[in-house]
């Protein structure tokens, strides 16, 4: 299970934040990544807007061709959202007194993950910009050799 794994690796260096379920939301992500996907970096959250809602625990993982966010629910179903380069825009972090948040923009939404621990703030702004610029940059050559 590389998702968990990987997991594993940023809470045992960044702490756990407030995130429930692990095991359960790494397997959704799991299921879904597509053959020769790599996972990159994984990390804990909360997907909503308030910092103190707690009940919403999911995992974002960065692979080596997109941005997943898996959500299992408590009873039955789950939420899996994927962002690709090209849907990408911007990220903004925020650091607060006791946790921190980052906000993904993208061409359709914002995706808010809050209650993560703020020392894990920096691997998360660095591994998701760096790989979402070196790939918008695969696309914006794409793009020239069409015109």
């Amino acid at each position: 299970m590389a998702v968990y794994e990987k997991l594993e690796e940023y809470v045992n260096k960044n702490g756990k934040g407030i995130s429930f379920r692990l095991k359960q939301h790494a397997f959704i992500i799991e299921k879904h990544l597509n053959p020769g996907e790599e996972v990159i970096f994984a990390f804990p959250g909360q997907k909503n807007a308030e910092f103190y809602n707690f009940f919403t625990s999911c995992v974002v993982v960065l692979t080596n061709k997109r941005l997943l966010i898996g959500q299992k629910r408590v009873l039955w179903g789950y939420f899996l959202r994927s962002i690709t380069p090209d849907l990408y825009n911007d990220l903004f972090v925020y650091r607060g007194l006791l946790w921190g948040k980052i906000v993904i923009d993208t061409v359709k939404e914002e995706v808010i993950i809050t209650n993560l621990t703020k020392k894990g703030l920096t691997d998360i702004e660095t591994n998701i910009t760096e790989f979402m610029m070196r790939e918008k940059q695969k696309y914006g050559s794409m793009n020239q050799d069409v015109v």
